[in-house]
C-alpha cells in the first residue's frame, strides 16, 4: 500500500487525516469528513483484534449489505485498543496491530479501513454524539453492522438495541450479528483464547482459530549480525511491547514484497548470548540478499522448542540445523496437506 499524506485544510479532503491507497483499499485515519471513494459505505464496527472467525462474520454481513445497497464496505476500528486506554499501554496482547489488521483486511475484499483515534474526547461522547458526529456527520455511512455484544459511547451506554433504534430514526441500516459459535478443538474461536495459544507457543492452535496465522509485521533492523558468523543469517524485527508470544522456535513463513519464504524464527532474548530484550529473529530459507529497512510480514505456522541457554557455540548450532530441518518437515506437509 502507498501511503499518501494529505494536507490539513486541502479542498475535498479532511484535515488531520492519513489516506492510504492501494487498487482498491483505502486505509484513512481520523478522517473529519467520508474519505474519497468511501462515501456512504456501509460500516462494520468493532476493535477486530485478531480478526478470527466470528470477527469475520461480521465483515462478511457487511460486505453483503453494502452489495445489497451497491455501496463500498469499510471496517471502523479504534486505536489505541480501548482497554489500553482505560487501563494503560500495552496491557492487552495486540494479535493484529494496525497495519496487520489492513493488510488482511484488504486480503478479504473489503474497499477500506477507517481508524478513529480512541482518546478522551472520543471516549467522553455520548453514544447520541457519537452517531451523530462520527458515523453520520464525518462518515457519512449509509450502514452499521456489529456484534451482538458491540457497545460504544461514554459508559458504554450505546447498545445494540440503542443503534438499530438510532437507524430507524435517521435512515441508515442497521444489522446485528449473533453470537459465532465456532470451536477449534474444544475452544471458541475468540481473541481471548487465541491469545492463550500463543502464550502457551501453540501457534497452530492460534491459526486455526484466527482461522488465518498470527503475523508480526516490522521493519528489518540491523542486529548483532550472530547469525552470520554461526551460518544462519537472520532477519530481525522489534516487535510490538504488547507481545507476549511464548519464547521459542517456530516455523514460520515470510513475507517479502510480493514473495513468500519458507523459514524458521526464534523470538527471545537470546540467552546463550546476553539475554537481553526480546527480539524476533528470521532465518528464511533459499534466500540471500540484504533486506534491512525493508518491511516484512512473518508467518507463525507451528512450535518447535522452547528457548534455551547451551553451554557451548557448537551445541547451539548444531540445535539450530535440528530447528531448520524440523521446520522443513512442518512445512513440507503443510504444503500436500
Amino acid at each position: 500500500m502507498e501511503l499518501h499524506l494529505l494536507p490539513r485544510g486541502a479542498p475535498g479532503f479532511f484535515a488531520l487525516a492519513e489516506l492510504s491507497i492501494s487498487k482498491k483499499f483505502i486505509l484513512a485515519v481520523d478522517p473529519a469528513a467520508p474519505p474519497p471513494g468511501l462515501e456512504g459505505a456501509v460500516a462494520a464496527i468493532g476493535n477486530f483484534d485478531g480478526l478470527h472467525r466470528g470477527h469475520m462474520a461480521v465483515i462478511e454481513r457487511a460486505m453483503a449489505l453494502a452489495k445489497t445497497l451497491h455501496r463500498p464496505c469499510v471496517v471502523l476500528t479504534f486505536e489505541p485498543h480501548p482497554t489500553d486506554f482505560f487501563k494503560g499501554a500495552n496491557t492487552i496482547f495486540r494479535l493484529t496491530p494496525r497495519d496487520v489488521k489492513a493488510k488482511i483486511l484488504e486480503q478479504s475484499g473489503v474497499d477500506g479501513m477507517i481508524v478513529m483515534t480512541f482518546d478522551k474526547a472520543l471516549a467522553s461522547l455520548s453514544a447520541d454524539a457519537f452517531i451523530a458526529e462520527i458515523l453520520l456527520r464525518r462518515l457519512g455511512i449509509s450502514g452499521v453492522v456489529a456484534g451482538y455484544d458491540f457497545h460504544f459511547g461514554a459508559g458504554r451506554s450505546g447498545s445494540p438495541a440503542f443503534l438499530k433504534e438510532a437507524g430507524a430514526r435517521f435512515g441508515f441500516a442497521v444489522e446485528i450479528v449473533e453470537r459465532v459459535a465456532a470451536h477449534v478443538a474444544d475452544q471458541a474461536a475468540s481473541s481471548t483464547t487465541t491469545r492463550a495459544a500463543l502464550e502457551a507457543g501453540d501457534a497452530a492452535l492460534a491459526a486455526k482459530l484466527l482461522a488465518h496465522p498470527f503475523a508480526i509485521m516490522g521493519k528489518v533492523v540491523t542486529g548483532q549480525k550472530l547469525g552470520r558468523t554461526l551460518g544462519f543469517p537472520t532477519v530481525n524485527i522489534v516487535t510490538d511491547p504488547s507481545c507476549r508470544l511464548r519464547h521459542g522456535v517456530y516455523a514460520v513463513r515470510v513475507v517479502v514484497g510480493a514473495k513468500t519464504y519458507d523459514g524458521v524464527a526464534s523470538y527471545g532474548r537470546r540467552p546463550t548470548f546476553d539475554n537481553g530484550p526480546a527480539i524476533l529473529e528470521a532465518f528464511l530459507f533459499d534466500f540471500s540478499g540484504d533486506l534491512y529497512g525493508e518491511t516484512i510480514e512473518i508467518l507463525f505456522i507451528d512450535w518447535i522448542r522452547p528457548e534455551a541457554k547451551f553451554d557451548s557455540v557448537a551445541a547451539l548450532v548444531a540445535q539450530m540445523k535440528q530447528d531448520e530441518a524440523r521446520a522443513k518437515d512442518i512445512l513440507r506437509a503443510l504444503s500436500v496437506a
